[in-house]
């Protein structure tokens, strides 16, 4: 770590999402994309170097720290959450890059949050490559597509990947500005919609050399992926967090007391606010116990759990719980859509046993 202990840069966060993100979050849900007054403020707190080197501005914090900081932003605001994570792959990359030059003109800048980094990943799903990389004189070509990119005129660069015809990646630092050669459709989100996600499309797009980080063979890159989904999980574990606070809130009802006195026979199985407490706090150690064979599964669990957490936030705040204007339905949302996010076969084989078999069982 840097100057700033874990548990300062812990507190620091939380102050964030409880006293800036939280109490905002009903109108982020509502509104066309993030207010850069948010972005701000985790700048100032240092936030967007939590894994950059201490040399170029950054925290240098360790995973657990780096997962912790994930997990609070989410549970305050994940829209907010879910654009700021992105970026720390461009970090990451320009801190390991070999390409000096390109360090020197951008790792600073994301470190200290005066430049912001999303990331565009169409190269590297296995099989057929949505994103293609063609080699021409002074650099290379990109065409093809680049879903789920996130924080689209919220940010500076996209760190972009796109597949070789040897199977190996190219990666690249890429303005993040639509031209002739790139087009930005935005993606219509029942839940971060002001995340301003995009689906990008390449048209012969040139890069220079000098924007490219490195070359990495797919093979290499997707067992890296495999065994760096960590902290994914923690936007999950965000959002139970947060419905097992509000949850505690709203515990004071007849109905509520009355499950947590019987065990859970009126509320459901599962549904005391004690027992989901003890329930996160156990998908939280699996995912931190996790290798990558066991993490799809701690995922799994994960998404599996804020997606119940958040119906029985619904359950436990009532019939105003489906109102517009409330946290219990936009968390539910939320929910819905960590499911999906950064899932992978693995995540979706598991999540599909465990949503299936508790329908049975119930």
């Amino acid at each position: 770590m840097s100057d700033m202990t874990a548990d300062q840069v812990l507190n620091q966060a939380r102050r964030i999402a409880d006293e800036v993100l939280f109490p905002s979050a009903l109108i982020v849900d509502s509104a066309d994309r993030v207010p850069a007054a948010h972005f701000d403020v985790l700048a100032a707190a240092r936030l967007y170097g939590l894994a950059g080197p201490v040399s170029a501005g950054g925290l240098d914090a360790d995973l657990a720290t780096f997962c912790g900081v994930t997990e609070i932003m989410a549970g305050g605001c994940l829209a907010t959450a879910f654009v700021w994570l992105q970026h720390h792959s461009a970090v990451r990359a320009l801190a390991a890059t070999a390409n000096q030059a390109l360090a020197a003109e951008w790792l600073e800048p994301l470190c200290r949050g005066t430049r912001r980094a999303g990331v565009a990943l169409g190269g590297a799903r296995p099989g057929a490559p949505l994103l293609r990389a063609q080699p021409v004189p002074g650099g290379w070509t990109f065409d093809g597509t680049a879903p789920w990119v996130t924080g689209w005129d919220m940010i500076d660069v996209v760190y972009t990947l796109a597949r070789d015809e040897s199977g190996s990646l190219i990666a690249a630092l890429l303005p993040a500005v639509t031209s002739a050669s790139l087009s930005a459709d935005q993606l219509d989100l029942v839940a971060v919609n002001a995340s301003r996600t995009v689906e990008l499309s390449f048209d012969a797009h040139f890069v220079p050399a000098a924007l490219v980080t490195g070359t990495v063979p797919l093979a290499d890159w997707l067992a890296g992926d495999a065994g760096g989904l960590r902290p994914n999980g923690s936007l999950a574990l965000g959002v139970a967090a947060r419905c097992c606070r509000l949850i505690s809130e709203a515990a004071g009802t007849a109905g509520w007391a009355g499950a947590a006195a019987d065990g859970g026979a009126s509320g459901g199985a599962g549904a005391a606010p004690g027992d989901l407490a003890a329930q996160l706090a156990a998908a939280r150690a699996a995912l931190d116990d996790a290798d990558a064979a066991t993490l799809p599964a701690a995922r799994a669990a994960a998404a599996e759990l804020a997606f119940r957490a958040s119906g029985a936030l619904v359950t436990a705040a009532g019939s105003r719980s489906i109102l517009a204007g409330q946290h219990p339905q936009r968390l539910a949302r939320e929910a819905l859509f960590l499911l999906v996010f950064g899932s992978r076969p693995a995540i979706r084989d598991h999540l599909a046993r465990l949503l299936t078999a508790r329908g049975a069982a119930n």
